[in-house]
């Protein structure tokens, strides 16, 4: 047997889209797809988020014309929406144990992760030690405060 791939999916805590009145969150189908395709090949996958417990899923994300093959498995994946519900606090999360960080996009990161001094640091040692950091869609936004140090 080979060795076991260990990433780190990073969501949002953030569920208001700036002052409009809407929620927002994580986009199912950017968090989903990845997931299943890392699952499926074995990877070892922790979730994480700035406050733990469930992240906010995008409303518009739920709705029927952003359905995929990969919303509708997660739609019936009872284990995976109640690992989704109890995602670890990122300050309690260590570099060292995993080998990649993957950041799904929704509109949330552009708040809070961008901000939030663990993803910052996270993003930073992550990037150092060699290791893959990846972003989908909106969750670059994440970065806003790190491209100037680099």
């Amino acid at each position: 047997m080979g060795t076991i791939i260990k990433v780190l999916i990073v969501l949002t805590s953030h569920s208001d889209l700036g002052n409009t009145g809407q929620k927002t969150g994580f986009w199912i189908e950017e968090f989903a797809a990845p997931y299943y395709v890392l699952a499926d090949a074995g990877v070892q996958i922790t979730l994480a988020s700035p406050k733990g417990g469930q992240p906010p899923i995008d409303p518009k994300s739920e709705m029927a014309d952003s359905q995929t093959k990969a919303t509708h498995r997660f739609d019936k994946d009872d284990a995976l929406k109640n690992q989704l519900a109890h995602t670890l606090i990122l300050s309690d999360v260590k570099v060292e144990d995993y080998d990649a960080v993957f950041y799904p996009g929704g509109h949330g990161p552009l708040w809070d992760l961008a901000n939030d001094k663990n993803s910052i640091a996270l993003i930073e040692s992550f990037y150092t030690h060699k290791k893959p950091v990846v972003f989908v869609c909106h969750a670059p936004g994440a970065l806003v405060n790190e491209i100037v140090k680099w």
